[in-house]
């Protein structure tokens, strides 16, 4: 079966993102067909919620601080056997530190999958449905990148990007492993995605923000008895932020710098805005697209 994407319903899925509003209008003169949910509160009631803005059986889901590349809208999706009940999710760019995972991309969602889920907010207390979806073996990470997360808009947003993933990232299938086996647990490419995370952005706006908040959160998850998986709740994010908020970020990720170091191992090295800008022209450049349907790894 060969679907164009065109034919599916669009999902414009906001939160609180300060650029939700312009990204928006970006994405409805991109595409005129979508429709917005906003403001429902938790992961698993807001993809719900969703689904139940979708007349079609299978629909487009895009967060709001995502804008997709406009040719993404003129490929097809080819199903059978093995995938036509699956979820898809393709690669997106960060405008802060230029990594290309699944990280705020676009996905394709059947309906079915999305109201039969139980996660975050609505985990039946399974590690590996506690912060994430991507564990379902119908949850298929895709090759391509086919959009840009801005991340960046205000400091705020930069730093809860950040935290989110510097948590995340140490995560093994969604639980904490111990401090003596972090690194032989952790998926080697989430540890490269982590380190950038640690030290490239200072070339953007709010970048360092965004180091400073990946810093934090792994400090946080793998160096404290915080409880990680408050990462799903912004509420307690926006208290963690209000203790920050007003200082320097160069002092806030400065002062876990030699606890990641010498007790995780984990490399810190500032990159200066020359230098993230080499790194980020060197992420791009060694990317390529290899066709709509072809999975990570293949």
């Amino acid at each position: 079966m060969i679907i164009d994407i065109a034919d599916l319903d669009c999902i414009f899925l906001t939160y609180d993102e300060p650029n939700a509003e312009e990204n928006w209008v970006r994405v409805r003169n991109m595409v005129p067909w979508a429709r917005r949910v906003d403001g429902i509160k938790g992961s698993d009631a807001a993809h719900k919620a969703a689904a139940m803005a979708s007349t079609t059986d299978r629909f487009v889901l895009i967060d709001g601080d995502n804008i997709p590349d406009i040719g993404f809208f003129s490929c097809q999706l080819v199903l059978d056997d093995t995938n036509r009940d699956c979820v898809f999710r393709w690669r997106a760019r960060n405008s802060v530190n230029g990594l290309m995972y699944g990280n705020g991309g676009i996905s394709c969602w059947t309906r079915e999958f999305a109201l039969d889920m139980q996660t975050h907010e609505a985990s039946d207390g399974r590690s590996d449905t506690l912060v994430e979806f991507c564990f379902d073996p119908k949850y298929l990470a895709m090759n391509d990148c086919y959009s840009t997360t801005f991340i960046n808009h205000t400091a705020y947003q930069a730093w809860r990007a950040g935290f989110r993933e510097g948590v995340k990232m140490c995560l093994d299938r969604g639980s904490r492993p111990n401090l003596e086996d972090f690194k032989e647990r952790v998926y080697s490419r989430n540890l490269d995605n982590l380190m950038v995370w640690h030290n490239i952005g200072s070339d953007v706006e709010n970048g360092l923000w965004a180091i400073a908040g990946a810093r934090q959160g792994t400090y946080m998850t793998m160096l404290t008895n915080w409880d990680w998986t408050n990462v799903r709740d912004f509420d307690s994010l926006a208290a963690l932020w209000n203790t920050v908020k007003d200082h320097d970020p160069m002092v806030v990720l400065g002062r876990v710098a030699d606890d990641l170091t010498q007790q995780l191992d984990l490399p810190v090295c500032l990159f200066d805005q020359e230098q993230s800008k080499f790194f980020k022209h060197h992420q791009e450049v060694h990317h390529r697209n290899q066709g709509i349907m072809v999975r990570e790894g293949q």
